[in-house]
C-alpha cells in the first residue's frame, strides 16, 4: 500500500529520488532551500518506508501556484503514484483559494508526460488562448 506522508521530504531523499530519473544535480544548498521555500511537498512511500514518488508545491498560494519536481521512481511508473501524488497537491492548493475566486495551477510538462497530465484534468499549452510555456536557464 502507498502512503502519503506530507512537509517531510529530507534534503537526502529529495537528491536521490532526482538522481533516480537522471534529473539535472543540485547542490545540497539548492535542495535545501528548494524544500524550504516550497508551500507544500508530499512524498508516497512503499510499505518498506521507502520514499517512491514526491512532488512540491510552489507560488504566492493567492493567484498561482505550480506543481514542481513530480517525480515517482522507475520502478513504481505506471501504478497510479503519479496520479495520486497530483490529486494531493491539487487538492492542498484547492484548500488555498479563497470563496468565489479563481486559482491557477500550472505546471511545464516533461516532453513525452502531456498524457499523463492531460488525463489528471490539465490543458497542454498551447490553445486558441494560451500561447506556449516558457523556460530560461541561467547558468
Amino acid at each position: 500500500m502507498i502512503a502519503l506522508i506530507e512537509n517531510e521530504i529530507t534534503v537526502d531523499e529529495y537528491l536521490d529520488v532526482r538522481s533516480k530519473v537522471g534529473w539535472k544535480k543540485l547542490s545540497l544548498n539548492q535542495a535545501k532551500k528548494a524544500l524550504d521555500n516550497c508551500l507544500f511537498n508530499v512524498k508516497a512511500v512503499d510499505d518498506d518506508g521507502n520514499m517512491i514518488g514526491m512532488g512540491r508545491i510552489v507560488g504566492d498560494g493567492a493567484v498561482i501556484c505550480y506543481i514542481q519536481d513530480l517525480i515517482v521512481v522507475p520502478e513504481a511508473q505506471k501504478k497510479g503514484v503519479g496520479s495520486l501524488l497530483i490529486k494531493r497537491l491539487k487538492s492542498f492548493v484547492s484548500s488555498l483559494k479563497e470563496d468565489d475566486t479563481t486559482m491557477m495551477l500550472c505546471l511545464m510538462c516533461a516532453k513525452g508526460r502531456e498524457k499523463f497530465y492531460i488525463d489528471n484534468g490539465f490543458t497542454a499549452r498551447p490553445t486558441d488562448n494560451l500561447g506556449p510555456g516558457m523556460i530560461m536557464y541561467l547558468d
